[in-house]
Parts: C-alpha cells; structure tokens; sequence
C-alpha cells in the first residue's frame, strides 16, 4: 500500500475548504476501455508495489499497470476510460479486489495542489473497472455519532488536498486514509453492490487526548485545521496512512502519532475504542509522531513504523517499530526518512524504503544493508536515484523496488542483495529510425537527469553525445564512440530504443545556466541526428 504522497504533487498544510463541489463520478460499467501493451511500466515514477500471488501492480504517477507474467510485459491503464490521465496514490486487495486511488494536480490561486477522485476497483484481475467518487460531505454534514456523543466534524466538501493515501480492510470493511478528509470507513458490499458511496468518518482522539471510547463524555471537534468549530488545529486528524494487522485491530498513522483500536462496545460499527501512541505519551515511545507508513510483519508479530519528525523539537526521523502490539517502541535506521515497507512473510525479510536507498534487513533490528550502486545486468544501465517509494517480494524468487526514476528488479531472494538486477525504463516510443527526444524536458540538474532517447536500429553500434549550447559551442561530451544497442543502454526491443544521461553538468563538472541547449548524436557513420533541451532551475 502507498504510505506516502505522490512526488508530483505539492502539498500544503493550511488547507482551506471551498463551497464549490467537483465533480461526482458514479459507479459505473466495467466495459468501454482499452489497455496498452509495453516492454515497461507506465511511468518512472512508481509510489507502490502490490503483489498477489503472480500478478505485479504498480501505483505511478502516470497511471496503474500490471503485470501477470513476472515483469516481462506490463498492461497500462493510463488514458483509459477508467482510469483517464489520473496518478494511483494508492492500492489494496481484499478477497479477490483490486483497489486503486486515484488523483491529479490542478492549479489553484497560483499553486499547484493535489486532487482526489476516488477509487477504482476490479473484481477480474483488471480485465474491467468500476469507479467510487471521492469520498466527500455535504454542507451540513456537521456532526458524527461517536457512542453517547454528537461530535461536531468540519464538513469537507470539497477533493483539493482530500487525497486517499492508504487503504485497508478488515472483514466486509474498507477503511481509507484521506488526509484533509481524516479515516474513513466504508462496508464494501453496500459500497459495491447497493452504490453507496457515504463513507463513515472514523472518530479518533484529538491532539490534547491519548485515548477516546463511545462511553466517555468528549467535548473536541473532528478538524484537521481551525474552521467553522473554532480554531482547534488538531494534527491528530490529519491522517496518512492506516493498516489492519487482524480482523479487529486498526492502526491510523497521522501528524501526531498512531491511533490503535483496542475495543468494540457491543460490537456497534461506531464503537471502537482508540488509544494515541506518539513521542510524548509513551516511555519507550515513537521516534516522531509524523506517521508516514506503517505495516505489520505477521511471522514476527513485529509493527513497523515510518516516524518522521514532526513539531517537538526532540523528535527524529527513523524506523519504530514494536513488538508488544504497541506497548512500548525501539527506533532503527534513526535520521532517515523512510517512506514505505516491504514485507516477506515467508522468508521474514523487511525492506525500508527511504530518501537515501532501499535497506534489506539482514539480521537483527539494527543491521540494515543498501545494494550499492544498481546496474542492469544486461544493458549495463545504471539506476541514478537513491530515492526509493516502495518495494514488494515475488515469493522467494525476487524483490522489486519503486523508485523516483524506474522501477527494479533483484531476481534473489536472500539476506544479502544479489549483483542480478533488471531496470525499468518508461519512455515514449520513437517514430522512427532518426527519431529522438529528451526527457523530463525541461529539467533542473540540482534535483534530476535528463535523459536522451534514440534508437540504433536493433543493432550494436558505436554512439557519441555532445551538448551545444545556444551558440552551437559545445559544452559536454556525454559519450564517445560507445556501444550502444543490443543489448547496451536498450530500453525497448519495439523502437530499438536506448537511453543516455546528461546530468547538466559541462566538461568542468559545472552545472550549466538556465537555457536552451542542443545535442548532436552521431551514430557509426550515419547522419548526424538532432535534438533540444531546456535546462530550468
């Protein structure tokens, strides 16, 4: 499940709620859209790995794409009727379901902010899809029964910032996390069969509280910023991730700590019990109460925890997790700043996404081990981010991470990283044999590389790249009289296209000014071919 934001999207903690509904989407057909067929995923950008048994699904920011034959081809459902040009912010599977979320980014008083639309979800393995709106209140929608309480919730009626950011079940239960919308709740055979798209707001504690149960007299409003109620400004409410780890146990991670289910009184579906477990409330506590993701390794019985720093100036980012279901908490990977978690619950294995590499647990809670430098076995490509979102586990037979620029493949499965990796690239396909173009185009060389896409007609050539600046004076051999193609730098047999990286780096190390700039590719002894690119910081 996705445990943090979508990259592409800027997120802005002072929200506001305007009057104006989006639009609705209804539960609709499952016919009238087609996929496409590719060598790779849909984008290079990948927020989430979810695995289920043979079949591969990715969350990207260009769509959802599957892949039932281990990676050797990928099925994309961007631009479909189902899924449009949206980015999957996250995905869950529950008894044969396929769940996925979905948002984009709109422009808003000279922001760029991100939008939810709903949910899609299949009961065919992707062969076809129904669509859920974003969960979203009415006007007046104002109070919510907790117990014996009417607890005054600030209505959000509108999708800006109400992003669905984790899913998970327990039995005949979908619960989503929203941020702006809090955790909500939904029973999904009513939400399936019966269309009834009003979720359940789910009550937890406010910030001043460590514990809330229907039979306490609450006097606090449901807002994750000061409103209509007030100016309570709880952080507890603002939520960004959630996981089962049984039937009747919930955990909901927010910007103040982690709220857990303890009870149920008389079994009533509003009313759970909660208690808040965060740095302040605990003598072994949380690293920081800015609750990223969470999963739950069953084997171990271990709960894992992405605690980020949050506004208490002893916090720190790191990894907690516990082993007495919450009780108390030890932090590994201490100042890192994990974004997600894979688990292997047949071999025990964990990984830790972070900003700084993927980390393979290898034995002990404290002895975390990076894969070094990732270099595609057979195109010899090398990944050029350390930044990774995700990671699932293929059985024993392989890991895959997500990153911020391709997807990868380690075909081992073991206490060590194996030097057996495949990358994946996205790109458009070329038109023909003297096509090419850049891509991101225009990019900033502090936070990316540009890459140039070409083709060598299927063949083992000798390639060289230079940069140009506006003048025509050149600033930067990228490659000279290297082999390129099959199989060097081949991203794609279709268009026999392979990549290079300019880092907007001259010949000195130095990056560049904002500008136009032109390569020139010469190929063998063939033509010279052309192209542009614009460098912007």
């Amino acid at each position: 499940m996705i445990k943090y934001f979508i990259p592409i999207f800027f997120i802005s903690i002072n929200l506001s709620f305007s009057q104006t509904l989006p639009k609705v989407f209804e539960i609709g057909t499952a016919s009238g859209f087609q996929v496409s067929s590719s060598e790779n995923p849909a984008s290079n950008s990948i927020n989430d790995v979810l695995i289920v048994g043979d079949t591969i699904w990715l969350a990207t920011s260009r769509g959802l794409s599957r892949s039932t034959d281990k990676g050797v081809s990928w099925n994309n459902y961007y631009g479909t009727t189902a899924f449009e040009t949206e980015s999957i912010t996250a995905l869950g599977y529950y008894q044969g379901i396929i769940w996925a979320a979905t948002a984009h980014s709109i422009e808003r008083d000279g922001q760029t902010l991100p939008e939810g639309s709903g949910l899609r979800f299949s009961t065919n393995n992707g062969e076809g899809w129904y669509t859920v709106g974003q969960p979203l209140d009415a006007e007046n929608d104002s109070i919510e029964v907790y117990g014996i309480n009417n607890i005054r919730a600030l209505p959000v009626t509108v999708a800006v910032q109400n992003i669905i950011y984790d899913i998970t079940f327990t039995p005949n239960t979908i619960w989503i996390a929203t941020f702006a919308g809090g955790a909500r709740k939904n029973n999904i055979d009513s939400l399936i069969i019966n269309q009834n798209n009003k979720w359940k707001r789910v009550v937890i504690p406010p910030d001043r509280l460590s514990s809330i149960s229907p039979t306490d007299t609450l006097n606090f409003s449901l807002q994750p910023v000061g409103g209509k109620f007030g100016k309570e400004n709880n952080l507890n409410h603002r939520v960004f991730s959630i996981f089962s780890i049984n039937d009747s146990t919930v955990l909901i991670g927010t910007a103040n700590g982690i709220n857990k289910s303890v009870s149920n009184v008389n079994n009533s579906p509003d009313g759970i019990s909660w208690i808040k477990l965060n740095h302040q409330n605990q003598i072994e506590p949380i690293s920081g109460n800015f609750v990223v993701a969470l999963d739950y390794s069953k084997n171990q019985n271990i709960i894992w925890a992405a605690t980020w720093k949050a506004e208490d100036q002893d916090e720190f980012y790191g990894v907690s997790y516990s082993t007495d279901n919450g009780i108390s908490w030890r932090t590994t990977l201490r100042d890192e700043k994990v974004h997600n978690f894979g688990i292997d619950n047949i071999g025990g294995f964990v990984i830790a996404t972070s900003s700084n590499g993927a980390f393979l647990n290898i034995a002990g809670m404290d002895r975390w081990l990076l894969p070094g430098q990732i270099v595609d076995k057979v195109s010899k490509l090398k990944l050029r981010t350390k930044h990774f979102y995700s990671a699932g586990f293929l059985g024993n037979e392989s890991i895959w991470l997500g990153s911020a620029d391709g997807l990868v493949k380690n075909s081992t499965v073991s206490q060590y990283w194996k030097d057996d990796w495949k990358i994946y690239f996205a790109s458009q396909p070329l038109e023909n044999i003297e096509d090419t173009y850049a891509y991101p185009n225009p990019f900033s060389p502090r936070t990316e590389q540009v890459k140039i896409k070409y083709g060598t007609g299927g063949k083992s050539v000798q390639a060289t790249i230079r940069i140009f600046n506006f003048n025509m004076n050149i600033v930067r051999t990228v490659i000279q009289n290297a082999a390129r193609g099959n199989p060097y730098h081949a991203i794609s047999s279709s268009d026999s296209g392979v990549i290079d990286f300019w880092d907007g780096k001259d010949d000195s190390g130095v990056i560049v000014p904002n500008g136009v700039y032109f390569y020139r590719i010469d190929i063998d002894s063939n033509d010279p071919i052309y192209g542009k690119i614009m460098v912007l910081q």
